[in-house]
């Protein structure tokens, strides 16, 4: 079997994650899932791998690069790419449909994106330069 590539993205986060034929082993950032972050983390990570079916996870091996962005926003990204790559692997529309139905953001990203600041503004999107009328 080839290996499937895919990538999740959440804010300024991108997460590249590597799916071969293996034992079950999940590594980010060539750490293994269990020492990845907190324990918030790790258990939203572990979400689409717990649809999936542990007979399924345990025939394949995660290698997954995430940088850019929070904790949070990184492990999203880590969330989605493994979901995403699943789908790929199984080609299974029912793992789909069961992604989708538990949480949309398993398999479509995020688009929301900061605004951007103004030029002759105080800096913030939104906020306007103060009038003292003086």
């Amino acid at each position: 079997m080839k290996a499937i590539h895919v990538s999740g993205k959440r804010k300024s986060s991108v997460a590249r994650a590597t799916l071969k034929e293996g034992d079950g082993v999940i590594r980010i950032n060539n750490q293994l899932l269990a020492h990845f972050s907190n324990k918030m983390a790790r258990e939203r990570i572990n979400e689409p791998l717990k649809i999936a079916g542990m007979e399924t996870v345990q025939k394949v091996s995660f290698d997954i690069n995430v940088n850019g962005g929070g904790w949070q926003s990184q492990t999203e990204a880590v969330r989605l790419a493994i979901a995403r790559a699943l789908v790929t692997y199984t080609k299974s529309d029912k793992l789909k449909r069961d992604f989708l139905n538990y949480d949309r953001h398993l398999l479509i990203a995020d688009t929301r994106r900061n605004e951007t600041s103004k030029p002759n503004d105080s800096g913030k999107p939104r906020k306007k330069r103060q009038k003292s009328y003086r």
